[in-house]
């Protein structure tokens, strides 16, 4: 999966909502989905077609072999499937996420100075805190570097978005994936903010919560060990350079297309029909390819937005209601709404 953190500044703040209640579902019709008739189908089904054959179940592979024939995708998407609101009691949440790309180096130097670690062979990745590995540096020369990076915090973006490319100063490029963590609790560092009165809820952002450790190197570094998880990191480097980072189904994301949701509720694979609000409305057929540890509940998803400091500025700004529908096999549904436990 892209991220085993929460990826956004609005999920940094430890929002998690209410209590859930267990899901309900209603159906809809596809005239009920704002905008349905102005997507681009076609876009969305290809995107689908990247991972249906990875869905472990035969009603969707039944469907996804009818989807890779080629057929038009509008038609496609209105015959064969049936949208589905589902609710848990909690309102809709929309954030984004994004891969970072970051400059880096394989050596060591006064100016890269923060390692990417891989994950430890030895079993001892819940043995230490941020604080504890970053400080007494138990990893140290022991050959689990990646590479090297000359600012904290974007070691601390890396491992809250899970995933990231670094360029070398050769101009190489090295992507890196999530590999593990050291199973220490999340704490959210932009609600510590926030809790101080440093700023308010609306202000705290990721550029914001990056600009003040910048301007406060002692207390910011402090504040970066208040969160004890820690993230370990694989090359990825299978991946074209032209691909998306590896989502939850271990295939490559699509921007805008590929969304984070939560598998116990929506699975993974399905199309999922957003109507997202806010200053930047969206209304798009999306694809549920990954997951992310904060993204709980049935109207929660996370819209990715690329790679890039472009990407990340879109991303971190987005934190809007709306709703999210999934589209199930007609048959699927059914059998769903009637026994939810037994798919």
């Amino acid at each position: 999966m892209i991220a085993g953190l929460a990826r956004t500044a609005l999920v940094a703040l430890g929002m998690t909502g209410a209590a859930m209640a267990e899901p309900g579902y209603t159906f809809l019709e596809f005239a009920d989905l704002d905008g349905w008739a102005d997507d681009d189908h076609a876009a969305a089904l290809d995107v689908f077609t990247q991972t249906c054959g990875d869905i472990p179940r035969p009603d969707w592979a039944q469907l996804c072999a009818v989807a890779k024939d080629g057929p038009a995708a509008r038609d496609f998407f209105e015959t064969f499937f049936q949208p589905v609101l589902i609710e848990d009691g909690t309102p809709m949440l929309f954030t984004g996420y994004y891969e970072p790309e970051i400059i880096g180096s394989l050596t060591p130097d006064q100016v890269y100075r923060y390692p990417i670690y891989r994950l430890p062979d030895d079993g001892t990745e819940g043995v230490f805190s941020r604080r504890e590995i970053e400080e007494a540096l138990p990893y140290a020369e022991r050959g689990m570097e990646i590479a090297w990076l000359s600012d904290p915090v974007d070691l601390f973006f890396l491992q809250v978005q899970g995933s990231g490319r670094i360029r070398l100063p050769s101009g190489r490029v090295i992507r890196v994936g999530y590999a593990g963590k050291n199973g220490r609790d999340y704490t959210s560092i932009g609600r510590a903010l926030v809790d101080r009165g440093v700023f308010t809820l609306d202000q705290v952002s990721s550029p914001v919560i990056r600009q003040w450790v910048k301007d406060n190197p002692e207390e910011g570094q402090a504040l970066l060990w208040l969160n004890d998880s820690y993230v370990f990191f694989r090359t990825i480097d299978q991946v074209p350079a032209d691909k998306g980072p590896l989502g939850a189904m271990n295939r490559s994301i699509t921007p805008m297309r590929s969304i984070a949701v939560d598998p116990a509720i929506t699975i993974l694979g399905a199309p999922v029909w957003i109507e997202k609000d806010g200053v930047v409305p969206l209304r798009r057929l999306m694809i549920a390819q990954d997951t992310g540890s904060a993204i709980k509940g049935a109207q929660r998803a996370d819209v990715y937005y690329g790679t890039g400091d472009a990407a990340g500025e879109a991303a971190s700004a987005v934190k809007d209601g709306g709703r999210m529908v999934v589209l199930m096999p007609i048959s699927y549904a059914l059998a769903k709404v009637s026994d939810p436990l037994a798919y």
